[in-house]
């Protein structure tokens, strides 16, 4: 992997490509996929909300935060054999990722044995598994790893700087601590981050920056577009302010630098998309995002659906990824 990626990227660097003409950024977008991808294949992925709301995290975009007044209702998690069916109707519609979210802070010991067999009953449906749990400790880490876990979703949101402005009931450091949890178990890392949320593009460099200058690349990088929700702190605060979507061409241009400096990532157009045009998604898959998620639904916000989906590949010549086998885990870290 350190023949094909850097880990150096300095903020100047990334804050120049960036500034990059729109044409130019998106000629060495393409040709840093092309080196390493297919570039009509994109991997279609199923996102489920195993545990919705009642999450003690205060982060100021999510309707499931006990400090949302957003009307999500706390459920219990999910029974297993009621997840299970769910991979097999996403299995039997085309997705080869299975993405398993639950609304903790972190997971509890009384809840591993069910989350243990969602694993491996998702891996054994020939299906790529990924969770998010919230923080994990070293032995919960492990216990993931042992049951074939293939990814972990933790998010840095955003920049270093701005991190205290979205959350403040855990620290960017502690994101990071997870991070290094996962990895050292030796699962595949899924991070990424949300734009849109108020941040300038300086922030947007430094939340390039945090991922590609972590000692390994993630395997895997959603870039999210922010879904206000009313009754969360972002919903509420942009949802009457003109520039509060983010700028489509600089979305893009987001999707463009994470390519380029993460050039094995799968790079995975996340939330947003149902709001999104077709000539903006185009764009992104141009720029090199090749991951994105299918269905009427991700945790709690709508998506585009499958029906669209299949549209929009249609009139793009674009295919979803064949054959994808779940993804070996990665060599625990020394």
């Amino acid at each position: 992997m350190n023949a094909t990626t850097r880990n150096d990227w300095t903020r100047e660097e990334i804050a120049t490509l960036f500034d990059l003409p729109f044409d130019e950024l998106m000629f060495r977008a393409q040709t840093v996929h092309r080196a390493h991808h297919a570039p009509s294949e994109v991997q279609m992925c199923t996102l489920l909300s195993i545990k919705t709301g009642g999450c003690p995290e205060d982060c100021g975009y999510c309707s499931q935060s006990v400090s949302a007044d957003s009307g999500v209702k706390a459920t219990k998690l999910m029974d297993v054999r009621a997840v299970l069916q769910r991979a097999a109707e996403a299995r039997d519609a085309g997705s080869q990722r299975f993405c398993m979210g639950a609304a903790w802070r972190n997971p509890k010991d009384r809840d591993m044995p069910a989350i243990i067999e969602m694993i491996r009953g998702v891996r054994g449906m020939g299906m790529e598994t990924c969770m998010t749990l919230g923080m994990l400790t070293p032995a919960q880490a492990a216990t993931l790893a042992d049951a074939g876990l293939d990814y972990y979703n933790h998010n840095i949101d955003t920049s270093p700087e701005r991190y205290g402005d979205v959350i403040t009931t855990r620290t960017f450091g502690e994101r990071l601590d997870t991070l290094e949890n996962v990895r050292s178990a030796g699962i595949n890392v899924c991070c990424g981050g949300i734009v849109g949320m108020g941040e300038t593009r300086e922030d947007r460099v430094g939340f390039v920056h945090a991922l590609a200058t972590l000692p390994r690349h993630p395997e895997s990088v959603p870039v999210n577009a922010l879904v206000p929700v009313k009754g969360t702190v972002l919903g509420d605060m942009l949802a009457d302010t003109p520039l509060a979507k983010i700028d489509e061409i600089e979305f893009v241009r987001t999707v463009a630098v994470a390519r380029i400096t993460m050039p094995l990532s799968m790079v995975r157009l996340s939330a947003g998309r149902e709001s999104m045009s077709e000539p903006t998604q185009a764009l992104c898959f141009m720029a090199g995002a090749n991951s994105i998620f299918t269905g009427d639904k991700l945790l709690t916000a709508g998506n585009r659906g499958d029906s669209a989906d299949a549209a929009l590949f249609a009139k793009l010549g674009m295919r979803p990824m064949q054959g994808a086998e779940p993804m070996r885990v990665c060599e625990a870290a020394e």
